[in-house]
This record gives C-alpha cells, structure tokens and sequence, in this order.
C-alpha cells in the first residue's frame, strides 16, 4: 500500500515515548502510535524509553512493530533514567541506540514471580479442594508449595523465554550469541558499560539522540521540528483535572499495583531490584 504523501510530517520528526511497566496499556498506545507514524510517512521516529520493562507478550509485540516500522522509518532509541530487561527488548527493534552515561540498563533476562501463603492459610485455617484434570493445571498455585516436576516445568518455560531474548540481543547488536550469553545473566548495566559490551552506539542526552535523529533525516538540528505522539486522553478527563492526585495512593502506585496483581504467574522480562 503507498500512503499518500504529507510534507509536513516529513520534515518533522515523530517522538514517542515508552515509560513505566509495559503492559497491556502501554502496548495498546504505542501500537496505535506506530501505526500513525507509519501511516503520516514521519521520516525517523525518537523513541524515548524509560521503563524497567514488563510482560514478554506486550514486550515483543512491541518489538515486532518496531521492526515493521523500520522497512519504512529510521529509528532511533534515546535509553532514559532506566531502559532494562523488557526496555532492552524494545529497543532492539531501533537501528541506532542511544544511552545516557548513567543510564540502567541490561537485565538481560525472565523473571516469574508466584506466591505462596500455605503457612498463612494453615494459621488461620482456610484450605482450598481442587478437582483438576491433570497433575499441572494449578501450577503455582498460591495455596501450596511447588513440586519438583513442576519447577522444571517452569524452568524450561523460563529457559525458552530466555533464548528468545538472548537471540534478539544478538541479532539486533550483530553480536554472537554465546557473546550475548557472557553478560545476559540478569546484571545491570551503566550506559558507559553498555557501549562498551555493543548494546548502545553512542552516549548522550535525549537531545543528542535529537539532533542524531534530525541528521539521519536529512534535517537542519538546529531547526528540525518535532511532534510527540501522545496518547490520547479520554473526553471526560478534560472535566474532572486532578482527582487522580486526591486518591490515597499516587497514580504510580496503582499502576504498579495493577500491574503486579495482574502478572502474577506470567513471565515477565521485567528488573526489579
């Protein structure tokens, strides 16, 4: 399909930016956002990325529309405060990386997280039956201990999972997989040690991976204009202006409480210290 041309968004710049735990919400806007940068004809997307990572599914989806965008947009990813684990992820999907010296970085790896409160319930004296179908079908269960088969079960999940990562580190960077193999043990990284193990291309501020972006299309860096692509916000919230401020918890707390209650058992590249 040829999209028709737009002069004004080919002498822009797109900016987007990916931050906090990506999740079914991050997902659904930066797909939509894509989708509209790839349909304007932008030149060369900014992705600014700030976020410890999330879920592997929203993850990779991501990444798979990154790598779909870039047949037509060059990329080129700006690592803020933190880009780790699922933020790697996603930025594999740029052809130009870009990290400040302090940026975090790296935890190249998978998590999976389940709870188990058996001794808690046995205080107070709760117990569950179970009818299943097969000896897996609650798996991480929450009412008792993991068994051995079942931990190996999750391990070859998680060592699947890890592979997946592992081959698109190296792909996207042109490294050898067992190269890659040397540091994706879950350690964090500073953006001067990324660069020096191939992650990052350069070192600088967003507004260094501004002016590289502007060069890439062609752009005066001096000049070059540039439109974020925001999400956009639903019509009720242009009435309602602060009541997120007046609950008891900040709006970060209870993205970050969604977002643990609703990954708990998935595998998650995600850094959490």
């Amino acid at each position: 399909m040829i999209w028709p041309f737009n002069g004004g968004a080919r002498k822009q710049i797109a900016r987007l930016e990916v931050k906090g735990a990506i999740a079914g919400g991050t997902r659904k806007h930066v797909l939509e956002a894509l989708k509209t940068i790839e349909e304007k004809g932008y030149p060369v997307l900014l992705l600014r990325i700030d976020s410890p990572g999330g879920t592997v599914v929203d993850s990779h989806e991501i990444y798979s529309a990154l790598m779909r965008l870039r047949e037509k947009t060059k990329i080129v990813a700006s690592f803020g405060n933190i880009s780790a684990s699922g933020g790697v992820y996603i930025g594999m999907g740029a052809q130009y990386i870009m990290a400040n010296p302090g940026t975090i970085t790296g935890s190249i790896g998978v998590i999976l997280r389940g709870n188990n409160l058996e001794r808690l319930l046995d205080k107070v004296g709760v117990s569950f039956k179970v009818i299943k179908s097969g000896p897996y079908k609650d798996i991480l269960a929450f009412d008792r201990e993991l068994t051995e088969p079942e931990r190996q079960i999750l391990q070859d999940l998680i060592d699947s999972s890890y592979s997946q990562f592992v081959q698109i580190v190296a792909d996207g960077r042109n490294l050898e997989v067992d190269a890659v193999k040397q540091f994706a043990d879950g350690r964090v990284f500073t953006g001067q040690q990324a660069l020096e193990l191939g992650l990052v291309d350069r070192l600088g501020t967003e507004e260094d991976a501004r002016r590289w972006a502007a060069e890439l299309a062609g752009l005066d860096p001096e000049k070059a204009k540039f439109k974020t692509i925001e999400e956009e916000k639903p019509f009720w919230s242009k009435f309602v202006p602060g009541q997120q401020s007046k609950l008891p918890l900040s709006g970060e707390m209870l993205s970050w409480l969604d977002f643990e209650l609703s990954t708990n058992g998935l595998p998650l590249w995600l850094y959490r210290p």
